[in-house]
Protein backbone atom coordinates (compact mmCIF):
# COMPACT_ATOMS: atom_id res chain seq x y z
CA UNK A 1 0.00 0.00 0.00
CA UNK A 2 1.93 3.29 0.86
CA UNK A 3 -1.22 5.47 0.38
CA UNK A 4 -1.85 8.25 2.53
CA UNK A 5 -5.50 9.25 3.52
CA UNK A 6 -5.35 12.94 4.87
CA UNK A 7 -8.19 14.03 7.27
CA UNK A 8 -8.85 16.49 9.81
CA UNK A 9 -6.27 16.82 12.62
CA UNK A 10 -4.63 13.44 11.16
CA UNK A 11 -3.69 11.33 8.47
CA UNK A 12 -3.19 7.72 7.45
CA UNK A 13 -0.43 6.06 5.69
CA UNK A 14 -1.28 2.73 4.74
CA UNK A 15 1.60 0.03 4.18
CA UNK A 16 1.73 -3.57 4.08
CA UNK A 17 1.81 -4.70 7.74
CA UNK A 18 0.37 -1.47 9.65
CA UNK A 19 -1.13 2.12 9.32
CA UNK A 20 0.86 5.28 10.41
CA UNK A 21 -1.16 7.57 11.80
CA UNK A 22 0.47 11.30 11.97
CA UNK A 23 -1.78 14.03 13.71
CA UNK A 24 -1.65 17.31 12.80
CA UNK A 25 -0.05 20.16 16.08
CA UNK A 26 -2.33 22.70 14.69
CA UNK A 27 -4.06 24.78 17.25
CA UNK A 28 -7.83 23.02 16.77
CA UNK A 29 -5.98 19.84 17.11
CA UNK A 30 -6.81 18.08 20.56
CA UNK A 31 -4.05 18.17 22.65
CA UNK A 32 -3.78 13.92 22.76
CA UNK A 33 -3.19 13.72 19.63
CA UNK A 34 -0.40 16.88 19.60
CA UNK A 35 1.16 14.69 22.44
CA UNK A 36 1.16 10.92 20.51
CA UNK A 37 2.63 12.82 17.38
CA UNK A 38 2.12 9.48 15.68
CA UNK A 39 1.58 6.25 16.17
CA UNK A 40 1.95 2.69 14.00
CA UNK A 41 -1.00 0.62 14.56
CA UNK A 42 0.15 -2.90 13.15
CA UNK A 43 -2.68 -4.38 10.93
CA UNK A 44 -3.08 -7.50 13.83
CA UNK A 45 -3.89 -5.16 16.05
CA UNK A 46 -7.11 -4.22 14.82
CA UNK A 47 -10.45 -6.01 15.01
CA UNK A 48 -12.27 -4.02 12.30
CA UNK A 49 -12.91 -1.39 10.65
CA UNK A 50 -16.19 1.11 10.08
CA UNK A 51 -16.86 3.81 7.82
CA UNK A 52 -20.08 5.91 8.89
CA UNK A 53 -21.26 9.57 8.45
CA UNK A 54 -19.99 12.41 10.35
CA UNK A 55 -21.38 15.56 11.36
CA UNK A 56 -21.66 18.77 8.91
CA UNK A 57 -20.68 16.98 5.95
CA UNK A 58 -18.27 14.75 6.98
CA UNK A 59 -17.73 10.78 7.10
CA UNK A 60 -15.63 8.89 10.12
CA UNK A 61 -13.13 6.05 8.97
CA UNK A 62 -12.55 4.14 12.59
CA UNK A 63 -10.19 0.83 12.93
CA UNK A 64 -11.56 -1.03 15.98
CA UNK A 65 -8.53 -2.11 18.04
CA UNK A 66 -8.42 -5.52 19.26
CA UNK A 67 -9.09 -5.96 22.98
CA UNK A 68 -5.80 -6.22 24.38
CA UNK A 69 -3.39 -4.76 21.84
CA UNK A 70 -3.25 -1.33 22.62
CA UNK A 71 -2.28 0.06 25.53
CA UNK A 72 -3.25 3.45 25.59
CA UNK A 73 -6.47 2.22 24.89
CA UNK A 74 -6.44 -0.25 27.42
CA UNK A 75 -6.01 2.23 29.83
CA UNK A 76 -8.70 4.99 28.87
CA UNK A 77 -11.20 2.09 29.23
CA UNK A 78 -13.32 3.58 27.23
CA UNK A 79 -13.56 7.09 29.08
CA UNK A 80 -12.05 8.83 25.72
CA UNK A 81 -14.54 11.70 24.24
CA UNK A 82 -15.50 10.83 20.76
CA UNK A 83 -13.07 13.99 19.52
CA UNK A 84 -10.59 12.20 21.46
CA UNK A 85 -10.15 8.54 19.81
CA UNK A 86 -6.96 8.46 17.93
CA UNK A 87 -8.60 5.79 15.93
CA UNK A 88 -11.89 7.94 14.92
CA UNK A 89 -10.13 9.18 10.85
CA UNK A 90 -12.77 12.61 10.11
CA UNK A 91 -12.82 13.29 6.78
CA UNK A 92 -15.08 15.50 3.94
CA UNK A 93 -18.47 13.79 3.32
CA UNK A 94 -16.57 14.13 -0.62
CA UNK A 95 -13.92 11.73 0.24
CA UNK A 96 -16.58 8.73 0.75
CA UNK A 97 -15.79 6.51 -1.43
CA UNK A 98 -12.08 6.67 -0.92
CA UNK A 99 -12.34 6.51 2.49
CA UNK A 100 -14.75 3.60 1.35
CA UNK A 101 -11.89 2.01 -0.88
CA UNK A 102 -9.58 2.21 1.95
CA UNK A 103 -11.54 0.91 4.14
CA UNK A 104 -12.11 -2.61 1.95
CA UNK A 105 -8.43 -2.96 1.61
CA UNK A 106 -7.78 -3.22 5.35
CA UNK A 107 -10.88 -5.23 6.26
CA UNK A 108 -9.07 -7.93 3.24
CA UNK A 109 -5.77 -7.54 5.52
CA UNK A 110 -7.39 -8.05 9.31
CA UNK A 111 -6.11 -11.07 11.09
CA UNK A 112 -8.47 -11.90 13.53
CA UNK A 113 -10.75 -9.67 16.45
CA UNK A 114 -10.30 -12.01 19.70
CA UNK A 115 -8.66 -10.74 22.33
CA UNK A 116 -5.12 -10.90 22.81
CA UNK A 117 -2.16 -11.71 25.75
CA UNK A 118 0.09 -9.03 24.80
CA UNK A 119 0.40 -5.32 23.77
CA UNK A 120 1.12 -4.90 19.61
CA UNK A 121 0.88 -1.08 19.46
CA UNK A 122 3.77 0.52 21.43
CA UNK A 123 3.22 2.74 24.22
CA UNK A 124 4.21 6.50 24.86
CA UNK A 125 7.78 6.95 25.32
CA UNK A 126 9.14 7.78 28.93
CA UNK A 127 10.63 9.84 30.73
CA UNK A 128 7.38 11.51 31.42
CA UNK A 129 5.89 13.51 34.14
CA UNK A 130 2.42 15.51 34.81
CA UNK A 131 1.11 17.86 37.52
CA UNK A 132 -1.74 16.49 39.40
CA UNK A 133 -3.50 18.60 42.34
CA UNK A 134 -1.95 16.86 44.91
CA UNK A 135 1.82 16.61 43.41
CA UNK A 136 3.88 15.52 40.63
CA UNK A 137 3.99 12.05 38.97
CA UNK A 138 6.94 11.05 37.26
CA UNK A 139 8.00 8.01 35.26
CA UNK A 140 11.38 7.12 34.20
CA UNK A 141 10.53 3.60 32.81
CA UNK A 142 12.02 1.49 35.54
CA UNK A 143 9.75 3.31 38.39
CA UNK A 144 6.94 5.78 39.55
CA UNK A 145 7.68 8.44 41.66
CA UNK A 146 4.82 10.71 43.79
CA UNK A 147 6.35 14.21 45.10
CA UNK A 148 3.82 15.66 47.09
CA UNK A 149 2.36 19.54 47.07
CA UNK A 150 1.59 21.11 50.31
CA UNK A 151 -1.20 22.84 48.66
CA UNK A 152 -2.84 19.62 47.52
CA UNK A 153 -1.74 16.97 49.27
CA UNK A 154 -4.12 15.40 52.22
CA UNK A 155 -2.51 14.08 55.52
CA UNK A 156 -2.09 11.08 55.12
CA UNK A 157 -0.20 11.70 52.14
CA UNK A 158 2.26 14.13 53.73
CA UNK A 159 2.31 11.39 56.83
CA UNK A 160 3.27 8.74 54.16
CA UNK A 161 6.03 11.48 52.84
CA UNK A 162 6.82 11.01 48.81
CA UNK A 163 6.71 8.12 47.15
CA UNK A 164 8.86 5.88 44.75
CA UNK A 165 7.09 2.49 43.15
CA UNK A 166 9.73 -0.12 40.89
CA UNK A 167 7.60 -1.52 37.93
CA UNK A 168 8.50 -4.97 39.68
CA UNK A 169 6.30 -4.38 43.12
CA UNK A 170 2.86 -3.32 40.68
CA UNK A 171 0.14 -5.32 39.10
CA UNK A 172 -1.89 -2.81 37.05
CA UNK A 173 -2.77 1.10 36.49
CA UNK A 174 -6.37 2.14 37.39
CA UNK A 175 -6.96 6.07 35.45
CA UNK A 176 -9.68 7.79 35.42
CA UNK A 177 -10.74 10.66 33.09
CA UNK A 178 -9.94 14.23 34.32
CA UNK A 179 -13.00 15.25 32.56
CA UNK A 180 -15.58 13.34 35.14
CA UNK A 181 -16.03 14.15 38.09
CA UNK A 182 -13.22 12.56 40.85
CA UNK A 183 -10.46 12.25 38.34
CA UNK A 184 -7.46 10.26 39.09
CA UNK A 185 -4.89 7.61 38.70
CA UNK A 186 -3.89 5.14 40.85
CA UNK A 187 -1.03 2.60 41.06
CA UNK A 188 -2.01 -0.82 41.90
CA UNK A 189 0.26 -2.58 43.89
CA UNK A 190 1.08 -6.21 43.99
CA UNK A 191 1.24 -6.78 48.28
CA UNK A 192 -2.21 -5.14 48.43
CA UNK A 193 -3.86 -7.85 46.88
CA UNK A 194 -6.85 -7.98 48.74
CA UNK A 195 -6.72 -4.66 50.69
CA UNK A 196 -9.63 -2.26 50.40
CA UNK A 197 -8.39 0.58 48.51
CA UNK A 198 -8.48 4.44 50.58
CA UNK A 199 -10.04 6.51 48.85
CA UNK A 200 -7.24 8.29 46.35
CA UNK A 201 -6.88 11.51 47.73
CA UNK A 202 -5.77 9.69 50.87
CA UNK A 203 -3.96 6.70 49.03
CA UNK A 204 -0.54 6.76 49.15
CA UNK A 205 -0.04 5.12 45.51
CA UNK A 206 -2.66 7.25 43.93
CA UNK A 207 -2.51 11.09 42.70
CA UNK A 208 -5.91 12.98 42.12
CA UNK A 209 -7.08 15.26 39.42
CA UNK A 210 -8.91 18.96 38.92
CA UNK A 211 -8.96 21.84 37.10
CA UNK A 212 -5.99 21.85 35.21
CA UNK A 213 -4.04 19.27 36.69
CA UNK A 214 -3.41 15.90 35.19
CA UNK A 215 -5.64 16.67 31.56
CA UNK A 216 -6.18 13.84 29.73
CA UNK A 217 -3.17 14.29 27.45
CA UNK A 218 -0.52 14.37 30.10
CA UNK A 219 -2.16 11.88 32.20
CA UNK A 220 -3.60 8.83 29.86
CA UNK A 221 -0.04 8.76 28.06
CA UNK A 222 1.68 8.26 30.98
CA UNK A 223 -1.08 5.58 32.11
CA UNK A 224 -0.11 3.84 29.18
CA UNK A 225 3.41 3.73 29.13
CA UNK A 226 3.05 2.47 33.30
CA UNK A 227 0.74 -0.11 32.02
CA UNK A 228 2.82 -1.47 29.19
CA UNK A 229 6.16 -1.62 31.67
CA UNK A 230 3.90 -3.68 34.09
CA UNK A 231 3.04 -5.89 31.65
CA UNK A 232 6.54 -6.59 30.20
CA UNK A 233 7.36 -7.04 33.61
CA UNK A 234 4.43 -9.38 35.48
CA UNK A 235 3.22 -10.79 32.07
CA UNK A 236 -0.02 -10.76 31.25
CA UNK A 237 -2.05 -10.87 34.39
CA UNK A 238 -0.99 -7.16 34.95
CA UNK A 239 -3.51 -4.67 33.61
CA UNK A 240 -5.93 -1.83 34.10
CA UNK A 241 -8.90 -1.73 36.22
CA UNK A 242 -12.39 -0.62 36.61
CA UNK A 243 -12.26 2.49 38.47
CA UNK A 244 -13.22 2.24 42.07
CA UNK A 245 -13.02 -1.55 41.88
CA UNK A 246 -13.95 -3.12 45.16
CA UNK A 247 -14.77 0.41 47.04
CA UNK A 248 -17.65 1.11 49.13
CA UNK A 249 -18.27 4.41 50.61
CA UNK A 250 -19.64 5.29 54.10
CA UNK A 251 -23.02 7.52 53.53
CA UNK A 252 -21.46 10.51 54.99
CA UNK A 253 -18.77 10.47 52.66
CA UNK A 254 -21.27 9.79 49.26
CA UNK A 255 -23.47 13.18 51.19
CA UNK A 256 -20.61 15.44 51.09
CA UNK A 257 -19.58 14.35 47.53
CA UNK A 258 -23.09 14.73 46.36
CA UNK A 259 -22.96 18.49 47.85
CA UNK A 260 -20.40 19.32 46.12
CA UNK A 261 -21.18 17.60 42.75
CA UNK A 262 -24.08 20.07 43.57
CA UNK A 263 -21.82 22.99 44.00
CA UNK A 264 -20.44 22.00 40.57
CA UNK A 265 -23.57 21.79 39.28
CA UNK A 266 -24.73 25.03 40.03
CA UNK A 267 -21.63 27.26 39.10
CA UNK A 268 -21.69 25.99 35.83
CA UNK A 269 -18.52 23.17 35.46
CA UNK A 270 -21.02 20.23 35.25
CA UNK A 271 -23.53 19.57 32.91
CA UNK A 272 -26.65 18.71 33.91
CA UNK A 273 -26.09 14.59 32.39
CA UNK A 274 -23.03 14.68 34.06
CA UNK A 275 -24.71 15.86 37.32
CA UNK A 276 -27.36 12.85 36.99
CA UNK A 277 -24.97 10.28 35.69
CA UNK A 278 -22.20 11.28 38.77
CA UNK A 279 -25.05 11.21 41.09
CA UNK A 280 -26.39 8.27 40.25
CA UNK A 281 -23.40 6.19 40.29
CA UNK A 282 -22.25 7.98 43.98
CA UNK A 283 -25.71 6.30 45.01
CA UNK A 284 -25.01 3.20 43.81
CA UNK A 285 -21.71 2.86 46.14
CA UNK A 286 -24.03 2.69 48.92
Amino acid sequence: MGDVLAGFHAAWEFESDSVLIRFERGIRTPKLFQALGERRIPLEAIAGVSLTPGKRGTVVLRAVPRPGADPLMEAAADQLKEGSDPYRLVLPAERETLAEYYADELRARLTGSDPVDRFLVAAPEVPLQFKAYDGKASFDGRSVSFRWFWTGASSAKWKAGDQSFPVSALAGVEWRSPELFEGYLRLLRRDASGERPAQPDHDPAAVVFGLGYGPVHESLPFAAAVLAAVRSAGGAGAGAAPADAGARRDPADIADRIRHLGELHEAGLVTDEEFSVKKAELLAEL
